[in-house]
């Protein structure tokens, strides 16, 4: 059986659901056809003329990247513009491109965890909360021969997780009634009169982004020919999202020593520092990408934000609090997110070959490096 671009974008959705991405951001499926047959991928952060370059050496009829190839409408597409050129050149080449942008940022094993496995952080949590990472109640009404098989089809559609419990849900008995019309054809009871029958009513949390799949699954798996479900609006979000990880080292090291670690944990040429050297450092949050504008919203007790994208008054603001910071680049801080997707795909799709085009800093260093 064929795996389609349809496959794999369905496949990655359900790692990052669309509905966590910020509402400007420009995620999917920018370029492609969703039926094409896809047997190789190439993982990428940025959809550039070298990336699209490796593409085409590995004969891959997929790109699967970070950023959007497309992020501000294409006005035109001329061949003299070299955007509109690249974008040209791509759909010429039969290749697809989908990307995972802010909502693989936020997501509970995305961006800014692998940054955190990669430089070694313990006992990981989400570092800020995500307002858009809305919860919702799932009640529904289902015949007790039928309520294991509902409960596991919407537990495995992401339904009923809290914390490191999976399968959560309550349920208590009732009665429920209806009368079926002449078209219908109803799992149980008459028609023409009104039925009695002893159900249960099921709800479960739903992270809202995951709530298509969920119900998706529930009508799949329920009995009935028309299932009665409410949907209902809470304050909670999902505590397993959000901006960030907050994680700790095995144990405390001075600053410079933790810099050096980092450096070479990430392959990289040069970072910058801002802090005392001597300064120990044990409680660190990571955020892959941009995240110098989060300064202000670091925690007190922190003592190392590591990201990338580290703006001057950012640094002014972290040396006036106290706070410690590695600007390890915007692409050296997200490159480790590369080898998850790698696997995410290999491990979903038997066969499927993947590789990896790991971009290179944009900026080069001049002058003696670490003086």
């Amino acid at each position: 059986m064929k795996t389609t671009v349809r496959d794999i974008c369905d496949a990655l959705e359900t790692w990052a659901p669309q509905g966590l991405a910020y509402s400007w951001d420009r995620i999917g499926l920018s370029v492609g056809d969703p039926e094409a047959r896809v047997d190789r991928v190439l993982v990428c952060l940025s959809v550039m003329p070298a990336a699209f370059a490796a593409a085409r050496k590995a004969r891959a009829q997929m790109i699967v990247s970070h950023h959007p190839l497309i992020w501000e409408p294409l006005k035109t597409l001329r061949a003299d513009e070299p955007h509109a050129r690249l974008c040209l050149d791509i759909a010429r080449a039969g290749i697809a491109c989908f990307a995972m942008h802010t909502n693989l940022d936020v997501v509970a094993d995305g961006v800014s965890r692998a940054l955190g496995e990669a430089i070694g952080l313990h006992d990981m949590r989400p570092l800020m909360p995500v307002a858009h990472a809305a919860m919702v109640k799932l009640v529904t009404f289902v015949p007790e021969s039928h309520l294991a098989a509902v409960r596991d089809a919407v537990s495995a559609a992401g339904a009923g997780v809290i914390g490191n419990y999976t399968h959560c849900s309550f349920s208590t008995e009732g009665v429920g009634t209806f009368l079926p019309g002449d078209a219908a054809n109803p799992f149980s009871g008459k028609k023409g009169k009104i039925n009695e029958e002893a159900e249960r009513r099921f709800e479960t949390l739903v992270p809202k982004p995951r709530l298509g799949r969920v119900l998706a699954a529930l009508f799949a798996a329920h009995p009935y020919e028309e299932v009665a479900y409410d949907i209902v609006t809470l304050e909670n979000t999902d505590p397993s999202v959000g901006l960030g990880v907050l994680g700790t080292l095995e144990r405390a090291q001075p600053l410079d020593i933790f810099a050096e670690h980092v450096r070479n944990a990430l392959k990289l040429e040069h970072l910058r520092v801002v802090g005392p050297g001597k300064r120990l450092v044990r409680r660190v949050a990571a955020i892959g990408g941009s995240g110098g504008g989060q300064v202000s919203e670091i925690p007190d007790d922190v003592d190392a934000l590591v990201t990338g994208d580290v703006g001057y008054h950012d640094a002014l603001a972290a040396r006036e609090r106290g706070l410690s910071v590695i600007d390890a680049g915007h692409a050296g801080s997200e490159r480790p997110i590369l080898g998850k997707i790698k696997r995410f795909l290999a491990g979903r799709f038997s066969g499927m070959r993947v590789s990896v085009h790991g971009e290179k800093d944009c900026f080069r260093w001049l002058g003696e490096k670490g003086k």
